[in-house]
């Protein structure tokens, strides 16, 4: 194979990866996913040391050790178009030769865990609990510009959601994807709830908000509540699952998303302080992740 052209693989002139600013050596196989920089201080107060650190716009991280096990916390910023960046850019950091710029022959696997916050779409999943992605529907479309995207998706789940939510043509054409099962199961607990999550283009027309605009699909979030498909039901919104799940299945590494349900959006209730419960979550991913 021809070594990666400098313009699609950009390596900056101290050898760190284009836009996450980290090098090779400075990134462990546990990685944690977060939507704020400023999550990403947090999670790293609970290392026993860090090692190395670095920023670059939205992208903040830290990688230290937590019970002798090393971990790499990193900041994505909102949405899925930044998750092919981080997930293009982290995959490139453990298996390319940044020397020859070509893929190595023997293929490393990351473990990524976002932890997130979200909002939900069932009456019986209050503000303050975990919810646990089983799987993620992307409604970006990401995942369709990629080679491969039907031999990892869940079609049949996906033809079942168009058809019954009547999704319009003009809409980007929704994908369905897996969580990893060893994460999902090393995550599951009784003090978790799981389900299905959709990660949403958009904060306000995308998830069914109405400020000034109004919707292509007024009663999208009644339609989406009521799907049922098999044993599964859609549990969440969220930004950012559906391509961390793609991508990592296209690219052979291992994913798993649980957030913080901070709002209800049937009940229209919003939590008092969901930051208390980001913490309690950032403890329990941090001790299951380190057995």
């Amino acid at each position: 194979m021809n070594p990666i052209a400098e313009s699609e693989l950009i390596i900056n002139p101290d050898g760190s990866i284009f836009h996450l600013h980290i090098k090779p050596e400075e990134l462990a196989e546990r990685i944690i996913l977060v939507g704020d920089p400023g999550r990403v201080a947090t999670i790293a107060s609970y290392f026993d040391s860090v090692l190395y650190s670095g920023s670059n716009r939205e992208f903040v991280w830290s990688t230290g050790k937590f019970n002798a096990k090393l971990f790499t916390v990193l900041s994505t910023g909102i949405g899925t178009d930044n998750i092919d960046i981080v997930l293009t850019e982290l995959d490139a950091l453990v298996n390319i030769d940044f020397k020859t710029r070509s893929p190595k022959t023997e293929r490393r696997s990351l473990q990524i865990v976002r932890i997130g916050t979200s909002g939900s779409l069932q009456a019986d999943i209050p503000v303050d609990s975990w919810l646990l992605s089983q799987k993620a529907i992307g409604f970006d479309g990401l995942l369709n510009f990629y080679e491969g995207r039907d031999a990892v998706c869940d079609l049949s789940f996906e033809k079942a959601f168009v058809e019954a939510s009547g999704w319009k043509p003009t809409l980007t054409s929704p994908y369905v994807i897996n969580a990893d099962k060893g994460l999902f199961e090393a995550l599951e607990g009784p003090e978790v709830f799981s389900g299905v999550t959709i990660s949403a283009p958009g904060f306000y027309g995308p998830q069914g908000r109405v400020v000034r605009l109004g919707l292509a699909m007024p009663d999208i979030n009644d339609r989406i509540s009521a799907f049922r498909y098999k044993d599964f039901r859609i549990a969440n919104y969220e930004m950012e699952c559906s391509a961390i799940y793609g991508l990592s299945a296209l690219l052979g590494h291992r994913a798993a998303t649980v957030c913080v349900i901070i709002a209800n959006r049937l009940a229209g209730t919003y939590s008092k302080d969901y930051k208390k419960q980001v913490k309690l979550l950032i403890e329990y991913v941090l001790a299951r992740l380190s057995r």
